[in-house]
């Protein structure tokens, strides 16, 4: 038995479900943890492919679910929102009913970024213990806290997490610098 094989677009290591065949892309995206000479002159010397080292691929595979075409889902990025220092502290740590009773749906006018990159894994609960917890390099914000919003986005858009007093509440909200970056909408 080979110690690389490719089955089925996935990449696997000794057994280990190391990565996975982008064929759009002719890339093999793998965790950073099965970064060997070995691995590497497989992948690209024998099988001629380039190689994108993404920390967190192994988690994803091991708990996501594979797309039409058997691939698993790529994870997104991630930004964190904290409302800015002058922003109305009555505002700061409350939960999603008590800021929309008082104040309506968060205004993104009152958030800045305090981490923008990519992260291990899309599950909120892990995001939040790793913003409490393990701070990723670049990260300039406070422990993610209540009224903090999480996002998760790649090429096909956003999704909004309000982080509440008990898990996460999916919001619509659209910061101004990314509806400049999209361009005009329409809606009828």
């Amino acid at each position: 038995m080979d110690g690389i094989q490719m089955k089925n677009n996935r990449i696997l290591y000794y057994g280990n479900t190391a990565g996975y065949l982008d064929t759009k892309r002719n890339t093999a995206v793998i965790d950073p943890m099965f970064r060997t000479d070995e691995m590497e002159s497989y992948l690209s010397e024998r099988k001629g492919l380039s190689v994108k080292w993404t920390p967190g691929t192994y988690d994803s595979l091991a708990s996501g679910t594979p797309d039409t075409e058997g691939t698993p889902r790529a994870l997104k990025k991630c930004r964190i929102h904290q409302l800015k220092p002058d922003t109305d502290v009555m505002m700061k740590f409350i939960g999603y009913d008590e800021l929309t009773e008082r104040f309506g749906e968060p205004d993104p006018e009152n958030y800045e970024v305090a981490y923008d990159g990519e992260v291990e894994t899309n599950d909120l609960e892990a995001l939040y213990e790793k913003f409490n917890v393990d701070h990723p390099p670049g990260y300039k914000g406070h422990s993610l806290s209540i009224s903090d919003v999480v996002e998760l986005y790649d090429a096909s858009g956003s999704t909004f997490h309000y982080v509440d007093r008990f898990g996460f509440k999916e919001i619509a909200f659209q910061a101004p610098e990314q509806e400049q970056q999209q361009g005009p909408q329409m809606s009828l």
